[in-house]
């Protein structure tokens, strides 16, 4: 090769200018929006961890960062040199290609490195991150964009993971601390329409991502699905609505539980959704804004998939054929609805708690379901399963998705702790059916005959 052409092969085009500026300002806008999150927090906050699924706020910020300098900059900074050499396993999540991984559980017992060197951490990546995006040649661009949209993506999920992670803390302290601060004057409550069930008429339809934007591996291939006419509610179940079957014994009566879920009610001790309490003969929710009197019209959340299928088994004694969707019905009545939700997120506004189903939409959206994307996860009765012709992507981030695809179900749409950009209807959200953490919640379908 010629001087010449090696100097042209080195050169930034315009045309990639434009789009390193781009992604580079993408990429300070989600770093940002995360130390946004945790600014109200204390170090004493940021370093705690009450359960092995909940991790400290401050394994977070270190985690996705750790992220950016394994997948970016080792792989292209010429002269690379890790931060601190032992970050490499302490906060490496699950990649077993990469190396060891510091014990899930005992994440809360790193009191070091303290949450400012937490912080020159995310602060030094950042800037070798944006030196290397301003410098290196259009080839290696090409080559961190892909991998650096995911890590951007991987952030906002860990968002998300800091908002439910901490309320699990904060539930702990009999003090009951606020994240937030936010109005817990509730309004009276509007009369509340009676479910209805909206008529698909199935066949053989497409789920699955279309392409054209951002989509996780395991959102794809699109492939096509055979349904059975089905009905799908056009809510989701309220915590009144819960609480008529806590009052019937829901949690006692064994023939409604699978065989896990009836193990799981008894080792733990349920008898309701997680975060509700009693205080003086009041029913109480606590929420990321602190304790406030429980909504009797507001969406249940923060139940396991064993509590949703539970519950939906109870009300088919009532009325034949209810059950959860399956994840295919889902994506085919949210892709061929006009979905109507007052969305709320705790990421953009002081929103602390998914919302009641609003009277006046629900007038104005007869006939269309409400409440689908950012209210509530919904569990479904779908396991987590690759989609036919599936194949985990090569190297490290194929271990991202797919081998994970066991023993988990899948929700749907979102909550009020999910960055507005995940939910788009194909995300594909899992979890063990046991995990009550999350913001789930129930939607109902049933069998159109």
């Amino acid at each position: 090769m010629t001087q010449q052409a090696a100097r042209a092969s080195h050169a930034i085009r315009a045309d990639t200018a434009s789009e390193r500026d781009d992604l580079l300002q993408r990429y300070h806008a989600v770093r940002s929006a995360t130390d946004r999150l945790v600014a109200r927090l204390t170090d004493e906050d940021m370093a705690a961890q009450v359960r092995t699924e909940a991790s400290p706020t401050k394994w977070h910020l270190a985690h996705t960062t750790w992220f950016f300098e394994t997948f970016i900059l080792e792989a292209h900074e010429a002269g690379f040199a890790p931060f601190h050499e032992d970050f490499r396993v302490l906060f490496n999540s699950y990649y077993n290609s990469v190396g060891a991984q510091h014990p899930r559980e005992r994440r809360g017992a790193l009191t070091r490195p303290t949450s400012e060197c937490v912080r020159g951490y995310r602060n030094a990546t950042d800037q070798r991150v944006a030196r290397l995006l301003s410098s290196c040649d259009d080839a290696t661009f090409g080559n961190i964009g892909p991998v650096l949209e995911i890590g951007l993506q991987h952030e906002q999920q860990h968002q998300e993971l800091i908002l439910t992670d901490l309320k699990l803390l904060l539930s702990f302290n009999p003090l009951y601390p606020a994240y937030t601060d936010f109005d817990v004057t509730l309004p009276v409550p509007p009369p509340t329409r009676d479910v209805e069930f909206l008529t698909f008429e199935g066949g053989l339809v497409e789920i699955g991502h279309r392409g054209g934007a951002f989509a996780y591996d395991n959102e794809s291939p699109r492939h096509k699905v055979w349904l059975e006419p089905f009905g799908f509610a056009d809510r989701l179940v309220t915590n009144a609505e819960y609480q008529r079957f806590i009052d019937d014994d829901g949690y006692q009566r064994t023939g409604l539980w699978l065989s896990e879920g009836l193990a799981a009610v008894r080792a733990n001790a349920w008898t309701a959704p997680a975060y509700w309490t009693e205080r003086d003969g009041v029913s109480h929710e606590f929420t990321l804004a602190g304790l406030r009197p429980l909504d009797p019209c507001a969406p249940v959340c923060h139940i396991s998939f064993y509590e949703a299928d539970a519950y939906a088994r109870w009300c088919a004694g009532r009325d034949e054929g209810v059950r959860l969707p399956t994840e295919a019905e889902w994506e085919h009545a949210a892709a061929t609805s006009d979905a109507h939700d007052a969305r709320s997120c705790v990421l953009d506004t002081p929103g602390a708690h998914p919302e009641r189903d609003d009277p006046s939409i629900a007038e104005s959206a007869r006939g269309h379901p409400r409440q689908l994307l950012g209210a509530c996860w919904q569990w479904t009765g779908s396991a987590y399963r690759p989609y036919p012709g599936y194949r985990p992507p090569a190297g490290a981030l194929g271990e991202y998705n797919g081998k994970f695809m066991c023993n988990q179900h899948v929700l749907r749409g979102g909550s009020v702790a999910t960055p507005p950009e995940h939910t788009r209807p194909t995300y594909r959200n899992f979890f063990h059916p046991d995990a009550r953490w999350q913001f789930a919640g129930i939607r109902l379908a049933r069998d159109a005959n």
